[in-house]
């Protein structure tokens, strides 16, 4: 996939969904909001569940053009959105978080995406936006760090599409370079979890 379909690819999809992204970034925000406040603690993780649910489908097979889009990036994300749905229904009643000061800095990273579009001279439809894949991955970050029990798999398919943001110094994708660092961040983040929980298996007298 060469940069230009890259770029088309973007400009046709913010170009017919741009209210409906304005609708699923304002539900996540409320989410969090909410969830904070004790009423609905699981709500962060349907939301984002959806939210990926709806990337795969929406933006990798309607406005999907590549093999990649269709076999690679659509099964990742439609795996994402379960498992953040599966863990909102086994775990409904788990405590929300209060951010802390890394989750904040990821969120300023995520709010920049469209600026550094804007600092590159792109413009609206042809720019990042907050509900495409790559800013996604980032806020699916922030909200599984909100949680105490933390599924494995979700933090590995985050991880795997956060690393693919070394594309920003093929595709003219500059914004991408957020998504690289929180990639090599989820990775940190995934080998500190099995640390974790091999230190955990052996202190129960495992073998």
């Amino acid at each position: 996939m060469d940069a230009s379909k890259f770029w088309k690819v973007i400009s046709n999809y913010n170009g017919a969904t741009y209210v409906l992204q304005i609708a699923i970034l304002s539900t996540l925000v409320v989410s969090c909001i909410l969830a904070r406040k004790e009423k609905v603690v699981w709500l962060p993780k349907v939301s984002y569940g959806l939210t990926s649910i709806y990337l795969a489908f929406v933006f990798f097979l309607v406005f999907g053009t590549e093999p990649i889009q269709y076999f690679f990036a659509f099964p990742l994300y439609l795996l994402l959105g379960l498992t953040f749905i599966f863990e909102a229904v086994k775990h409904k009643d788990e405590h929300f978080e209060k951010f802390t000061l890394g989750q904040w800095i990821l969120g300023a990273l995520v709010a920049v995406y469209p600026l550094v579009s804007i600092v590159q001279g792109k413009t609206f439809p042809e720019m990042l936006l907050y509900i495409m894949p790559c800013p996604v991955v980032c806020i699916g970050v922030i909200i599984w760090l909100g949680y105490k029990r933390r599924n494995l798999l979700s933090l590995a398919l985050l991880t795997i599409w956060g690393l693919t943001g070394i594309k920003a110094f093929f595709f003219d994708a500059y914004e991408d370079i957020i998504l690289f660092a929180i990639g090599i961040y989820a990775l940190v983040l995934f080998l500190l979890e099995i640390k974790k929980r091999n230190l955990h298996y052996y202190a129960n007298g495992n073998q």
